[in-house]
């Protein structure tokens, strides 16, 4: 009926217990040679060697078990933290470069003549054949059609189409945006075309003219929509061919438009552009 493995786990545990109890009986006599209380101990010594090993592991692994569960957490909160403060010190930082930009841009407002207000750039046209820029300002702060867009740099662009809150800005790059601009250092007159690319041309310059490498490009004034001596770019391609009347001219902008995040909008005063010639004589 019964299995010869359950016989022997049946037989071991008797023997177990009728061991544990001689070894109970004659063990008040420390000094007792009784021979069966020493054949019990040998019986049931490894067994209770055996035993007490086991309850020491299974006390340590649970012991263990809840210290790794108690440092995992610890573990997770501190990860937690060490976020927090990697978010923050990374907001600390844009906030201290957005500072030092805001700083130069408004070091700069106080530098130039015309009146104009700070802007921050939040959209780009992602197209690669238009070059444009969207602000958070527009018709409700004052933001016109046509009203030039500058930085510390040079020349950006001009504002091609205004919303109550935003506009859109025409990047000097684009190749539907013209500048009237002159040399620096000779004066020679031409007009800056875009190119859709990081460089510029430089258009309708007399083959008479001199100009080299490194020469400094600015607004010229005359085109009624930049203020005179904006900075635009500098030369750095020059080819005099053997015909026609124009050299043909490369300039790098000195702004990175890549790069661009706050702006200068240009308030264009009518009263500053058109004389009223219908006002009578004071």
């Amino acid at each position: 009926m019964f299995s010869k493995k359950m016989v022997v786990i049946v037989a071991t545990v008797i023997l177990i217990i009728v061991n544990i109890i001689i070894l109970s009986l004659f063990s008040s006599n420390r000094h007792s040679c009784f021979i069966p209380g020493k054949i019990a101990v040998f019986l049931v010594a490894p067994f209770q060697n055996a035993a007490a090993g086991s309850i020491k592991a299974v006390k340590d692994i649970w012991r263990y078990y809840f210290y790794l569960v108690s440092v995992s957490k610890k573990n997770d909160k501190l990860k937690k933290l060490l976020s927090n403060e990697l978010k923050k010190n990374n907001l600390y930082i844009e906030t201290d470069l957005s500072n030092k930009r805001l700083r130069k841009i408004l070091n700069f407002s106080k530098t130039i003549s015309f009146e104009c207000f700070a802007a921050e750039v939040v959209g780009r046209d992602p197209s690669p054949w238009f070059k444009t820029i969207t602000i958070d300002k527009g018709k409700t702060e004052g933001v016109e059609k046509g009203f030039p867009v500058v930085s510390p740099e040079g020349i950006v662009g001009q504002v091609i189409d205004v919303a109550p809150h935003y506009s859109k800005v025409l990047l000097m790059i684009d190749r539907n945006s013209a500048v009237d601009a002159v040399v620096q250092r000779t004066r020679a007159r031409g007009l800056i075309k875009g190119r859709s690319s990081e460089q510029c041309s430089y258009q309708y310059v007399l083959r008479k003219n001199d100009i080299i490498k490194g020469d400094s490009v600015i607004s010229s004034g005359l085109d009624g929509v930049f203020p005179k001596g904006l900075r635009i770019g500098s030369v750095t391609g020059v080819v005099k061919k053997n015909f026609g009347i124009f050299q043909e001219i490369t300039v790098m902008p000195y702004v990175d438009f890549e790069k661009l995040e706050e702006v200068l909008v240009v308030i264009k005063l009518q009263k500053q552009l058109e004389p009223d010639y219908f006002s009578e004589p004071s």
